[in-house]
């Protein structure tokens, strides 16, 4: 009996752990980037060296305004430069540039120094909002407070790991550029005011996984993320 109990012990402290596991905070890094940007590789680089840090949420957002340079980015999208471009004025740029590391929607660098997003992140600590929960169909918003009233939703969708791009024009011609977790959807799915929410999560297809976050509109600060 006392071997019984002390593995049932055991056995409960194993799952409140990989309970606490799952409820961890996770700091969000974003980078936004092009394969028709010849500065954009090394901040690649970096990302994947932190991708599987414990507590991270690394997303690629591939940007679109390079195309330009003679290659179309195989994973860029117009909503991708979009939010680019609304975290500009609160980071106190004029305009977007790549690569940028942004993390939490707070603090930013440009990321292609060794050790750079490191110490980003180290910076930054976890974003302090409310708790979320990924179940199944759903997404639970606990409660808490809305710095500007309102906060929004967004759902990504992304590719968990490192994908290899050959690239065969424009400024990276004849490279091939690895990148990290990259994002093939983002979608608006509602607004959180503080108040406990609960929203219908869309099955997810292609094998991406999924992200959830919430943060102050216009191009405010993460408030809190979650990843499955």
């Amino acid at each position: 009996m006392t071997g019984m109990k002390t593995s049932l012990l055991a056995g409960a402290m194993l799952a409140a752990t990989i309970g606490a596991a799952a409820a961890q905070p996770l700091t969000v890094v974003e980078l936004f980037t092009s394969q028709g940007c010849s500065s954009c590789p090394p901040a690649n680089a970096n990302l994947i060296k932190v991708k599987d840090q414990p507590g991270v949420l690394a997303l690629s957002f591939n940007v679109t305004y390079w195309d330009y340079l003679g290659w179309k980015d195989t994973f860029g999208r117009k909503e991708f430069t979009d939010r680019q471009v609304t975290y500009e004025p609160s980071l106190g740029h004029d305009g977007p540039f790549t690569p940028q590391v942004v993390v939490n929607g707070r603090h930013d660098a440009v990321g292609a120094r060794p050790g750079e997003i490191q110490g980003l992140i180290a910076a930054s600590g976890h974003p302090k909002g409310p708790d979320i929960t990924l179940d199944g169909g759903k997404v639970s918003i606990g409660a808490g407070k809305a710095p500007s009233g309102k906060a929004d939703i967004w759902l990504v969708r992304y590719h968990q790991g490192v994908v290899e791009v050959p690239v065969a024009r424009g400024e990276n011609t004849g490279r091939t550029l690895p990148h990290a977790n990259v994002v093939h959807a983002l979608t608006k799915l509602g607004s959180w005011n503080g108040e406990a929410t609960t929203l219908p999560l869309p099955a997810a297809g292609g094998g991406f996984a999924t992200a959830v976050l919430v943060l102050s509109p216009g191009g405010g600060p993460i408030l809190a993320a979650a990843a499955n």
